[in-house]
């Protein structure tokens, strides 16, 4: 089989799984590769997720690793034997490949917790305010690539509703929700689209103040995806030069621990709706 040319952070995540448990084992690639009658090509392949492994294959691995974690083996089996083509698949070609990884981590994650620092959370974003926010980063954006990106953000949000509905968390601050990226009838539209997402029994939105002490994390935004077990959680966050996905174990401690930081000076889910509802009857 002629290795992936453009794999999908879920399949170089899965690589990179199977790295780290050799590592931590003290093998060598080489010293797996002659253990397990294979070539050195073939180990590369897949450590970079360029190209698959069948799920013996993989238990076979771990086994050599030592690895006992059976929870996590068969999430990591899980993982290697998944064939999902899902809807993000319609937009390969047409958006970046982060647009498709970031629709694929949702769709697979336990529960989602999101800072908002720059923008409303682009689950909760209305189409106005997602087309005001591409158009103003990419101003000379083909209008077909622009309505392909909010397509894509809309579907996104599908992951909030349904028999497999994701718990979902986000933490706003007040800078947000009171900057217009469009125009007034647009801010209030989205404000009102904040509240009614705040209904549903696995969505919570709280609010940080401008009035609130403590708070010091202005460029906190981060997008935390929990996965089958927590060794293979995910934080997403955006960058100058495009969305990274971070999954080393300090990282993901550190991105844990800034979201409780973040969220113990926030309000309360009721007190965060009145607050909302406060600032539309300003507009």
């Amino acid at each position: 089989m002629a290795p992936r040319s453009q794999p999908t952070a879920r399949q170089v995540r899965l690589g990179t799984e199977l790295r780290k448990l050799r590592v931590t084992a003290g093998l060598s690639a080489r010293e797996v590769v002659r253990l397990l009658s294979s070539t050195s090509a073939q180990m590369s392949q897949v450590e970079a997720g360029l190209s698959g492994v069948s799920e013996e294959r993989l238990r076979k691995l771990a086994a050599l690793y030592g690895c006992g974690d059976e929870a996590l083996i068969d999430a990591l089996a899980a993982m290697a034997v998944d064939r999902t083509r899902g809807w993000w698949e319609e937009y390969r070609g047409v958006l970046r490949p982060e647009f498709l990884d970031l629709a694929e981590l949702e769709h697979h994650a336990r529960f989602l917790q999101v800072i908002g620092t720059a923008h409303v959370p682009g689950l909760l974003q209305t189409e106005d305010y997602a087309r005001a926010v591409f158009a103003y980063w990419v101003p000379h954006l083909p209008d077909s690539e622009l309505e392909a990106q909010i397509e894509h953000r809309m579907r996104r949000r599908n992951v909030l509703t349904g028999d497999r509905a994701v718990e979902y968390e986000a933490v706003v601050h007040e800078s947000v929700l009171r900057t217009r990226v469009a125009d007034r009838r647009a801010a209030l539209a989205q404000l009102d689209e904040v509240l009614r997402q705040s209904e549903r029994p696995n969505v919570t939105v709280r609010v940080i103040p401008f009035d609130t002490d403590g708070f010091a994390g202005a460029s906190a935004a981060l997008l935390y995806a929990g996965g089958e077990v927590s060794a293979l959680d995910t934080v997403q966050r955006d960058t100058p030069y495009g969305s990274a996905f971070l999954d080393d174990a300090d990282q993901l401690l550190a991105m844990r621990t800034l979201f409780r930081k973040v969220e113990s000076v926030s309000l309360d889910p009721v007190k965060s709706r009145d607050f909302i509802h406060r600032l539309a009857k300003e507009l």
